[in-house]
């Protein structure tokens, strides 16, 4: 199996004999390495002798008068955010119980992109033994903001952030492929559609997050997404699910739905509840799936049986930011995992 996803910190857990990640000091001491905690020239020695300290040390108490003691403000919420992020996964057990109280119990302040790398790190780890690139670069919406563009039946997602860095580089446009409009003040780059002819390409580029995914109806790529969100749940709850896509809903019984973003989860709210919604608004609704347990005593009493509709819809700027926890805090579990 080629490496994948170095960007994850995988390499950094340890995974128990339960299968579950538990971080060790080197993946503690990667938060410390990132930029915004790097001591600069200008850093006062409170800074210096606090960073080196938690280098040496990444699971040691800090008192509140040592982050006081921080003379630039901006370096001291920095702090904070970083050693409540730390307090918070060596609250639990394993780095999927701390995302789960994060998730459920609020993140009280912690980064959204401290969220989106432990969602990286778990996701790497329950895509291990994947030989399908197709699926591990649907993974990638449980992450990574995408942006979207739609051409006749095709729903190609590029990685917002890769767009957004190309368009305002120039001479980025050294990959070949899919020309991707962007925002009309933008420059143009060119990505490559992954698809399963070229999927092999993906494994010396899957840290640079730089080919498209087509997820239109019937296509391999959105396929790969319900089969990565089937392990997501999988991987929670212990609870085997399965996930095809639909083109509509037509149940006169539709009993629970779940958005898969903040955006689907309003517009399947008002169609459930049969508020007019416009036709542009409608629009948005990228696509739609159909969620069945395979065991029904997994399922809650009342609504047993019964399936449950996904939905996933762009903003109106055409970006997807799927929330993986959506799937996990909503779904009508017969017990709480």
């Amino acid at each position: 199996m080629p490496e994948f996803w170095r960007s994850s910190g995988y390499h950094l857990v340890e995974v128990d004999d339960g299968g579950r990640l538990r971080p060790s000091d080197d993946f503690l001491r990667a938060f410390l390495l990132r930029p915004e905690l790097l001591p600069v020239a200008g850093s006062c020695p409170a800074e210096l002798a606090l960073h080196e300290a938690l280098l040496a040390e990444p699971r040691q108490a800090v008192a509140p008068e040592r982050l006081w003691a921080l003379v630039d403000p901006d370096v001291r919420d920095n702090y904070a955010a970083v050693l409540g992020f730390r307090d918070r996964l060596l609250a639990q057990p394993s780095l999927e119980a701390a995302y789960l109280d994060l998730v459920r119990h609020g993140t009280g302040g912690v980064p959204p992109l401290f969220l989106d790398q432990l969602v990286h790190v778990i996701a790497r780890h329950l895509l291990n033994d994947c030989e399908d690139p197709l699926r591990l670069r649907a993974a990638e919406l449980l992450f990574r903001e995408q942006k979207v563009t739609i051409q006749d039946t095709a729903i190609m997602l590029a990685d917002h952030e890769t767009v957004e860095m190309g368009a305002a580089e120039p001479g980025f446009s050294s990959l070949t492929g899919l020309l991707t409009p962007s925002e009309a003040q933008h420059r143009s780059i060119d990505l490559d559609v992954l698809d399963e002819a070229n999927a092999a390409l993906y494994w010396r580029r899957s840290d640079r997050f730089d080919t498209v995914l087509d997820i239109g109806f019937t296509r391999p790529g959105l396929d790969a997404l319900c089969r990565v969100l089937e392990a997501w749940v999988l991987h929670f709850t212990g609870v085997p699910v399965a996930i095809q896509p639909v083109q509509q809903i037509r149940d006169e019984r539709w009993v629970w739905h779940i958005g898969l973003d903040a955006e689907a989860s309003a517009l399947l709210n008002d169609l459930y509840e049969g508020r007019s919604v416009e036709e542009a608004r409608r629009a948005r609704l990228l696509t739609l799936f159909r969620l069945d347990f395979r065991n029904a005593d997994d399922m809650l009493a009342r609504v047993r049986g019964r399936p449950v509709y996904l939905g996933l819809a762009m903003s109106g700027a055409e970006r997807v930011r799927l929330k993986p926890q959506n799937l996990l805090v909503n779904l009508p579990l017969a017990r709480h995992t």
